[in-house]
C-alpha cells in the first residue's frame, strides 16, 4: 500500500483535532511521523492605566518651585550667607578620595575651580566622577565618606567669593 499526499493530510487534520502529539504510520517500507508541538501560545492582553496626577507641596525652604529643583538638583543653590551646595546628581555611595588610601579629592580650605573633581558617587558598581560647577573655598564637608547619599543631598557647601 502507498500512503498519498491526501491520506497525509487527512491524519495531519485529525491529529490537529485531537490531544495526541505523536503518530507514526508504517506501510511497507513506508513510514510517516506526525508530532505536535506541545508549546502552546496564549495571547494576553496587558491593560495600562494612566497614574493619577497628583499636586506636589512648594518647598517652604528657599522659596524655588519643587519642579525647578527636580529638574536641575546637581546645580549649587545660594544660601542665605552666600555659601553654595554642590548637591549629589543620583542616590550612591559618597566617596571623598579615589581609593581609601589617597587623599581627598579636596578638603576644608582648600580652593576649587569649575570642572575639577570634587569626589566619586558610586551607584550600580560605577563610579562617577563629580566635577564643581564653581569655583570658590570649601567651607563644609556635608557627608561622610562611604556613607549612602540621597539625590539632591548637599555634599559640600563653597564659598564662591573665596
Amino acid at each position: 500500500m502507498k500512503i498519498d499526499l491526501d491520506q497525509i493530510r487527512d491524519l495531519l487534520a485529525v491529529v490537529s483535532q485531537t490531544d495526541i502529539t505523536e503518530l507514526t504510520i508504517e506501510s511497507g517500507d513506508q513510514k510517516i511521523t506526525v508530532k505536535k508541538s506541545t508549546t502552546t501560545y496564549i495571547p494576553t492582553t496587558v491593560e495600562v492605566q494612566a497614574a493619577p496626577q497628583i499636586a506636589l507641596p512648594k518647598p517652604a525652604f528657599d522659596g524655588e518651585p519643587l519642579k525647578q529643583q527636580l529638574e536641575s538638583p546637581v546645580e549649587e543653590k545660594a544660601s542665605s550667607n552666600g555659601l553654595v551646595s554642590i548637591a549629589s546628581p543620583m542616590v550612591g555611595t559618597f566617596y571623598r578620595s579615589p581609593s581609601p588610601t589617597a587623599p581627598p579629592f579636596v578638603d576644608v580650605g582648600d580652593r576649587i575651580a569649575s570642572g575639577q573633581t570634587v569626589c566619586i558617587i558610586e551607584a550600580m558598581k560605577l563610579m562617577n566622577d563629580l566635577p564643581a560647577e564653581i569655583s570658590g573655598r570649601i567651607v563644609q564637608v556635608c557627608a561622610e565618606n562611604g556613607t549612602t547619599v540621597e539625590y539632591g543631598q548637599p555634599l559640600f557647601m563653597v564659598d564662591p567669593r573665596g
